[in-house]
């Protein structure tokens, strides 16, 4: 502003009217400033707009960076906090970035809400975070104080898978999963009750298997050497039925004709034309604008119990699922 002003021979002060769009200067010296701040290339540093207001409008986010849904979520998560007029810091956490890392990082940022897919519940940092900021809980179901959660109900979802592969004739369904902290654990025993509900809980096997693509690969080479192959396989994640059909393809094992494969999270990986994967569909709207809703509420001083939302499930039938083999 600084350099507008002197460059028009004008005060700062009227610089920053301009700027601001408060009423008071002239449309000539509007348009004036206007066409100045152009030339010179102008532009206002939100930041520093921002910090002497005491706030930054900034949420700092957490998330798995190569997790397919998680990835999702944060790009409608820019788009949804900015038209409320926030931004995102983003936290991405690896095997070398610890929730303490990320959470020390974001705050550092002065976020005003954390929001975090599956953070360590051990984490310290965690813990003086949620004393000074909102935080939301996604992924896995939660009973922690002073957080609200947000998660998709694996009940419902692993309900439409297998009864879906039950009125296609199965009843040899594999799960593979149940590794990895508190998702693998509630998806597992989703399953679990699905099985039991469609009268198969003697069918009952999980496989157990992390979310990765070679967790999934290591699993389908387990059901390759066996001598009595499942009809079905059910996967905790896309990821990990993506390794699972890669084996089976190179093992000469035909999708759906011998085996059928079903995954979890209807990401991009399972519409692929060479996946065509049948998959549990995760709600990213849904989940974006109840996280949105909880962080922003409690930004803006909402008091209240705990939200706990789970976003509903749909099954999106693909080229993987078919008819039970017979004989």
């Amino acid at each position: 502003m600084k350099d507008v002003a002197d460059h028009l021979g004008v005060s700062r002060q009227l610089v920053s009217l301009v700027m601001r769009g408060v009423p008071g200067p002239s449309a000539e010296s509007r348009d004036r400033i206007l066409a100045a701040a152009n030339e010179l290339g102008y532009r206002p540093n939100a930041s520093a707009r921002l910090l002497r207001q005491n706030r930054t409008h900034l949420i700092g986010m957490m998330f798995q960076i190569h997790h397919p849904f998680q990835a999702r979520v944060v790009e409608r998560l820019f788009v949804r906090a900015a038209e409320r007029g926030f931004g995102l810091a983003l936290g991405p956490m690896t095997d070398e970035r610890s929730t303490d890392v990320v959470v020390a990082e974001l705050m550092e940022e002065r976020v005003e809400a954390l929001v975090a897919f599956n953070p360590d519940p051990g984490s310290a940092a965690l813990a003086e975070a949620r004393r000074l900021v909102p935080v939301a809980w996604l992924g896995e179901w939660v009973q922690e104080p002073e957080v609200d959660n947000v998660h998709v109900d694996e009940v419902e979802g692993l309900r439409l898978a297998i009864e879906h592969l039950t009125a296609l004739g199965h009843r040899d369904i594999v799960y593979v999963g149940g590794l990895d902290g508190g998702v693998g654990r509630d998806r597992a025993d989703a399953y679990r009750a699905a099985m039991t509900g469609s009268g198969l809980a003697d069918r009952i096997e999980v496989l157990p298997s992390g979310f990765s693509e070679e967790d999934g690969a290591a699993a389908a080479r387990k059901i390759v050497a066996r001598d009595r192959r499942p009809t079905a396989v059910v996967c905790c994640g896309d990821q990990c039925a993506v390794g699972v059909l890669a084996v089976f393809a190179r093992s000469g094992v035909r999708v759906p004709d011998e085996i059928s494969v079903v995954g979890f999270d209807d990401s991009y990986l399972a519409s692929l034309s060479y996946h065509r994967l049948t998959s549990v569909h995760q709600d990213v709207e849904a989940t974006v604008e109840a996280t949105l809703e909880a962080v922003l509420d409690r930004v803006e001083g909402a008091d209240g119990p705990r939200r706990s939302v789970a976003t509903a499930t749909t099954l999106v039938v693909r080229d993987s699922t078919g008819p039970a083999r017979t004989g």
